[in-house]
C-alpha cells in the first residue's frame, strides 16, 4: 500500500497537469534521426537470411511499416515531456497486438496479446502508439480524415471512462475483471458488430491444438520418414513420431535441407534438434509452478521447427515444439526470443536480467488471464526465450473487412482494454483518471498527435521505400523467398 488516501490520490493525478499540460500531448517534438540506422539496429542479432523477408513485410504498405517499427516510435516518444506515471506498459499496443483468446478456464475474452516490448515506460506511451495505428490503418484503408479523428476520439474516451470506472473498483474486483465475448455482445452497439463477435465466438472454437496437428503435421518413422495412409492399428503406430510438416520461409527444421540457417551459424553446431531444445526445455520447466510441470509430464516431445512470425518479430528466433500425450493428443508451445525491448532502450528504469522473465511476468501482470503454460528459459548461444501455446483459441481482426463503423466500435474495445490493463498493471487507475478528467483536453491532443504522427510514418515509410529500390536493403516477398524452394 502506498500509504495515500483516494483524495491524496487524485490530487496527484491533477498535479500532473502542471508538469505536462494535456494539450502537450499533441506534440511530436523535432524528429532528427534516420529511420533507416534504426531499423539496421532493430535487425541486429536476428537471422541473418531473414532480413530481407523482414523489410519485405514492412514494405508492404505504411501500416506494415508501422507495425515492423517500433523501434521508431520509442526512440521519438523519449524525445517529448511525459507524466512521470511509470508502469509495466505493452510497449507495441497497436490495434493488431489485441485480439481474443480462451483462459484457463476456456472462457474467451478480448486482451492485449502481444508483449515482446512490455518494459516500465509512462502509460501514455501505450495509447499513443494505439492513435497513431488507428489513424495509419484509417489512411490505408482510404478513410476520410474526419474518420480517423472519430477513431482515435473512440479509443481515448473510452480509455478514459474506462479509467475513471476502474478508479472506483477494490483490488480484487479489477484483478478478476476481464473483457469477455459475452460482455462484448452485450455492449455492441450495432447488430451486425454483434453478429461478428458471436461468429468469431465460433471460429475460435474450432482453433484447437488438434485441429493444427493434422495440417501441419504427419505421421512418420525415427528416421523422419512420411508413413503411408492406412497403418492405423495401434501395433503399426508404435514407435512412430509426429513430424511437422516444411513451409519455407514459414516453417523449416532447423538442420533440414529447407533451413535458412547460413553455415556459420552456431545453432547448426548443436547436433541434431533435440540437443538443441533440451536444456532449454528442462529449465523453461523449473519456471512452471508444480502442477504445470506434473501436466507436462503427460507429454512427449516429437517434433521442433522454426517459424517465422508477425512482421516486427521476423528474424528473431522462433521455434514450434510439437508434443503428445499417451493418447497422442497434440499440445503446441511455441518457443520465442526475447530482445531487449525497444521501450528499455529510451526509456531507463530498473529492468530484470533476463528477457524471457521480462516478457512472462508483464504479461501476467498486464492480461487479465494468461495462458497456463506461459514460462521462459535461456537457450542456445544465451538466448533468452519464452514459451507458450500456440494458437489455442486465438483470434485476430482483419481489419480490412471492418467498415469505419465497425472500426469505431473495434477502437472502443481496445481503449478499454488498455484501460483495464493499466488499472491492473500500475495500480494507479485513480491517477490516471484524475489527469485526463472528465473533458476531451486529452482526447483532443491525441487526435492532433496521431495525425502529426501518421504524416512523420509516411515520410519514414517513403525513405525506406527508395532504399529498397536504389539496392541499399533488400526486401524480399514471402512469395520470393518461397520460390527459392520450389514450393
Amino acid at each position: 500500500m502506498n500509504g495515500k488516501t483516494v483524495a491524496e490520490r487524485e490530487a496527484a493525478g491533477r498535479a500532473a497537469r502542471e508538469r505536462v499540460k494535456r494539450s502537450s500531448h499533441r506534440q511530436v517534438g523535432e524528429l532528427h534521426r534516420d529511420p533507416l540506422a534504426l531499423l539496421e539496429k532493430s535487425s541486429e542479432g536476428r537471422v541473418p537470411s531473414l532480413v530481407p523477408l523482414r523489410y519485405g513485410r514492412m514494405i508492404v504498405s505504411p501500416f506494415t511499416f508501422f507495425r515492423g517499427s517500433a523501434i521508431l516510435q520509442a526512440h521519438d516518444l523519449a524525445r517529448v515531456p511525459n507524466t512521470g506515471m511509470v508502469m509495466q506498459i505493452c510497449g507495441d499496443g497497436h490495434l493488431l497486438n489485441f485480439g481474443g483468446f480462451a483462459t484457463p478456464e476456456r472462457q474467451l475474452v478480448f486482451d492485449l496479446n502481444d508483449f515482446d516490448e512490455v518494459a516500465p515506460g509512462p502509460w501514455e506511451w501505450d495509447l499513443k502508439r494505439l492513435v497513431a495505428s488507428l489513424v495509419v490503418a484509417a489512411r490505408h484503408m482510404r478513410y476520410s480524415r474526419g474518420v480517423a479523428e472519430e477513431l482515435v476520439m473512440a479509443a481515448v474516451t473510452t480509455y478514459r471512462d474506462r479509467m475513471r470506472q476502474y478508479a472506483d473498483f477494490g483490488a480484487l474486483e479489477l484483478w478478476y475483471d476481464k473483457i469477455t465475448f459475452d460482455r462484448m455482445v452485450e455492449t455492441a452497439l450495432t447488430p451486425e458488430g454483434r453478429r461478428l463477435i458471436r461468429r468469431g465466438m465460433e471460429k475460435a472454437a474450432g482453433r484447437t491444438h488438434e485441429s493444427m496437428l493434422e495440417k501441419l503435421a504427419y505421421r512418420s518413422d525415427r528416421d523422419g520418414r512420411e508413413l503411408r495412409e492406412g497403418r492405423d492399428d495401434r501395433e503399426g503406430l508404435a514407435g512412430t513420431y509426429w513430424t511437422i510438416r516444411d513451409a519455407p520461409p514459414v516453417l523449416f527444421h532447423v538442420h533440414g535441407p529447407s533451413s535458412l540457417y547460413e553455415s556459420e551459424d552456431n545453432w547448426l553446431t548443436q547436433g541434431d534438434w533435440r540437443t538443441l531444445i533440451k536444456p532449454t526445455y528442462e529449465a523453461y520447466l523449473k519456471t512452471l509452478v508444480p502442477d504445470r510441470r506434473e501436466l507436462l509430464e503427460h507429454f512427449e516431445i516429437q517434433d521442433l521447427v522454426f517459424k517465422v512470425v508477425g512482421v516486427g518479430s521476423v528474424g528473431t528466433r522462433c521455434l514450434v515444439l510439437l508434443l503428445v500425450d499417451h493418447h497422442g493428443k497434440p499440445l503446441f508451445l511455441q518457443v520465442k526470443e526475447a530482445r531487449q525491448s525497444v521501450i528499455s532502450q529510451y526509456f531507463k528504469a530498473p529492468a530484470l536480467k533476463h528477457e524471457g522473465a521480462r516478457v512472462v511476468q508483464g504479461q501476467r501482470l498486464l492480461q487479465a488471464a494468461s495462458d497456463i503454460f506461459l514460462g521462459w528459459s535461456t537457450g542456445p548461444s544465451g538466448r533468452h526465450f519464452y514459451f507458450r501455446q500456440l494458437r489455442d483459441m486465438k483470434l485476430s481482426v482483419d481489419i480490412e473487412m471492418l467498415d469505419s463503423t465497425l472500426l469505431t466500435g473495434y477502437a472502443r474495445l481496445c481503449g478499454w482494454a488498455m484501460a483495464r490493463a493499466h488499472a491492473k498493471s500500475g495500480n494507479a487507475a485513480i491517477e490516471i483518471a484524475s489527469y485526463i478528467g472528465r473533458g476531451d483536453p486529452f482526447a483532443e491532443a491525441l487526435v492532433g498527435y496521431a495525425a502529426s504522427y501518421a504524416d512523420q510514418v509516411e515520410r519514414d515509410y517513403d525513405v525506406f521505400v527508395k532504399a529498397a529500390r536504389s539496392g541499399a536493403i533488400v526486401a524480399r516477398s514471402d512469395e520470393d523467398m518461397a520460390a527459392d524452394f520450389r514450393i
